[in-house]
């Protein structure tokens, strides 16, 4: 591994600043979550164009129902109105959508255009749109548990099947477990917080908080956001030392374990 990755392979961002965005210029919420479409779709073109092999958007929350019910009811009409107006472009593009969490509680037309876009561009190949939808961290990793229970009391000896999970096997009984692991966490908005988004990816992957509201966050934006993940050395508890041994193919004299994080 590399001690310094110069490119993230799963990106995901908490697309924040639509309501703010239109505030400030008198404009109703439901224009800045139009604008904010916008701009996801330029930013699925970014990321492909620089290579990058998954993009995931915090489209809604498990949060976002407390929303005011005319913002709600605006937001899942606009899914179901502009996603399905995009899969040629994204045929064109090879992108290929993707659905992290559970849809069922999404009004119909919505459910029907997310179908339709995922099943019509299910060949594509050149980067994966996953669309995290009435998704939370929280609830992924409780179900993730629960799966793993169920799990275990299909094992002849339960015990030994739960003492068998360890961190890289519990994922895959998360909702992500087929995607890649997100490597850069991008915020805009001003907020420092990730909001319940991919909770168990953010253990250790790289957070970027952008000032700039999601309808102005532009390329130069995203692209500075790339750079400084370039910039980053991803240790993983391990020492800069490990890293370059492990790079050259060297073995590393040190006999103790690293304990911890990245401070030791």
């Amino acid at each position: 591994m590399s001690a310094k990755s110069a490119l993230p392979r799963h990106v995901a961002v908490v697309m924040d600043g639509n309501g703010r965005w239109a505030k400030q210029r008198s404009l109703p919420r439901l224009e800045g979550h139009r604008r904010g479409a916008a701009k996801a779709r330029q930013i699925v073109e970014w990321a492909a164009d620089c290579g990058i092999r998954q993009i995931s958007l915090f489209a809604f929350s498990t949060e976002n129902w407390s929303r005011p019910k005319i913002e709600v009811r605006g937001l899942m009409s606009l899914l179901a109105t502009l996603l399905p107006r995009e899969i040629a472009a994204m045929q064109q593009k090879g992108v290929r959508v993707r659905v992290l969490g559970d849809i069922t509680a999404l009004p119909k037309k919505a459910q029907k255009a997310i179908e339709k876009a995922c099943t019509e561009t299910a060949a594509n190949s050149h980067i994966d749109l996953v669309l995290c939808l009435n998704y939370g961290g929280q609830q992924e990793v409780m179900a993730g548990a629960k799966r793993m229970c169920r799990w275990a009391a299909e094992q002849e000896d339960v015990a030994a099947a739960l003492d068998s999970i360890d961190v890289s096997r519990f994922r895959n009984f998360l909702w992500c477990d087929d995607l890649l692991p997100v490597d850069l966490l991008i915020r805009t908005g001003g907020e420092h917080r990730i909001s319940n988004f991919f909770l168990w990816d953010a253990a250790y992957c790289e957070l970027y908080f952008s000032h700039r509201y999601w309808p102005d966050f532009e390329r130069d934006d995203f692209e500075a956001a790339l750079a400084d993940y370039a910039g980053r050395e991803r240790r993983f508890g391990k020492t800069s030392e490990q890293l370059i041994s492990e790079q050259s193919g060297e073995k590393c004299s040190d006999s103790f374990a690293v304990r911890g994080d990245d401070a030791l």
